[in-house]
C-alpha cells in the first residue's frame, strides 16, 4: 500500500517526528510512506489544513496513493477538509482505540491526527501505536465481529451517497481557486513523487498544467 503523508504549516516543526513513526511502522509492514511536506518549518511551499484535504483528494482520486496520513493542531481542519473531497473517507485519530475502530468499522482511505492537542511527552509512542492498529492485519473485519456484514452494507451505502452528492475530482479541480490549488501542489517533492505514481491521466494532466501555469 502507498502511504502519502501531508503535514500543514502549523504543525511543520514536527514533520519528522510524525514520519519517522509512521515510517518506523508502515515500511516493515511492506507499505510504501510517500511525504508530500512540509518538511520543516522553513519550508517555501505552505499548506494549509485546506491544502491538506485538496491533496488528499488529489492522490487518492489519482491513485497516487492507497491511504493518506495527515492532521493540523487538532485534527478537526484537515478531517473537515479531506471529507469535502470526493471519494476521500477521513477519520479523526487520536489514540490507538480511535485507530482500530476506524479500520475495523469505517475502513476508510485517509486519517488525520492531532499534532498539538494532547501531543506530548512520548507523542511518538502513541503515533506508533495508532499506526500499527491501522496499518498492521486487514481492515474492514468489523467490531463486533458479529456486525461485520451490516458495517461493510453501511460502508457501502455511504459510498454511494458521497458519489451523488459529490463532483468528481476532475471537475472539483477545474472548478476551484486556482491560486489556491496551485499553492496545494507546489511542494519540493511534489512532481518527484506524484507523477510516478498518479494512473488517473487525467488528474496528472490538469495537475502538470497547473504547475506550469
Amino acid at each position: 500500500m502507498k502511504i502519502a503523508l501531508i503535514i500543514e504549516n502549523s504543525q511543520a516543526a514536527k514533520s519528522s517526528i510524525v514520519h519517522d513513526a509512521l515510517k518506523s511502522v508502515a515500511e516493515p509492514l511492506g507499505h510504501q510512506v510517500h511525504h508530500y511536506g512540509m518538511y520543516s518549518a522553513e519550508d517555501k511551499a505552505s499548506l494549509t489544513y485546506v491544502m491538506n484535504g485538496l491533496l488528499a483528494g488529489i492522490l487518492l482520486n489519482s491513485k497516487a496513493a492507497d491511504f493518506v496520513v495527515t492532521g493540523c493542531g487538532t485534527g478537526m481542519g484537515s478531517m473537515l477538509a479531506c471529507n469535502a473531497m470526493p471519494g476521500v473517507f477521513c477519520g479523526l485519530i487520536a489514540d490507538p482505540t480511535d485507530a482500530f475502530l476506524f479500520g475495523q468499522i469505517n475502513d476508510g482511505n485517509a486519517i488525520a491526527m492531532p499534532y498539538a492537542k494532547g501531543f506530548g511527552w512520548a507523542a511518538e509512542l502513541n503515533l506508533q501505536d495508532c499506526y500499527r492498529k491501522l496499518f498492521d492485519g486487514e481492515r474492514g473485519l468489523g467490531y463486533p465481529k458479529e456486525r461485520a456484514q451490516v458495517m461493510a452494507k453501511n460502508r457501502g451505502i455511504l459510498k454511494e451517497l458521497k458519489a451523488a452528492s459529490c463532483h468528481d475530482m476532475l471537475t472539483v479541480l477545474k472548478s476551484v481557486d486556482q491560486e489556491l490549488l496551485k499553492s496545494a501542489l507546489a511542494g519540493e517533492r511534489f512532481e518527484e513523487i506524484f507523477f510516478a505514481n498518479a494512473q488517473d491521466q487525467a488528474i496528472a494532466d490538469y495537475v502538470r498544467r497547473v504547475r506550469a501555469s
